[in-house]
């Protein structure tokens, strides 16, 4: 899938126009998982905004973040980072072949720095 069409169907995915962020930084200001992240909220919605999917969907960055909605908390324009990261993730699961986390895969997965809040975050999402 070509990254235009990535884009855009995380656009479709999240109902988010990213275009409405006025880059205020507010959403990474809050974000706890900040400091873990080569690429910070404020920065997955100016990545989606250009089309630089490719950039994005390999980056660990993708995988540390909580979940916790902070950044979607504190938008004042609505933007909700944290669902375009969602997002991004569910097109990586279902570019590798399967749409879920099994349980049995979860071990090879494990990183010692990972937040212990974002392992309960992906077997939430991942094994419905």
């Amino acid at each position: 899938m070509e990254q235009k069409k990535m884009s855009e169907k995380i656009r479709e995915i999240t109902g988010i126009n990213p275009r409405k962020c006025m880059k205020c930084g507010k959403c990474s200001a809050t974000c706890p998982a900040y400091e873990e992240m080569e690429y910070h909220p404020h920065q997955f919605v100016a990545m989606i905004e250009r089309d630089a999917i490719e950039e994005l969907m390999e980056s660990k960055a993708i995988w540390n973040c909580l979940s916790c909605m902070a950044c979607v908390e504190r938008c004042p324009r609505g933007v909700e980072p944290g669902k375009l990261v969602e997002a991004a993730r569910q097109l990586v699961t279902r570019q590798q072949g399967g749409n879920y986390l099994l349980p049995d895969d979860i071990p090879a997965r494990l990183d010692g720095d990972l937040p212990q809040q974002a392992l309960v975050s992906a077997l939430r999402k991942f094994t419905r």
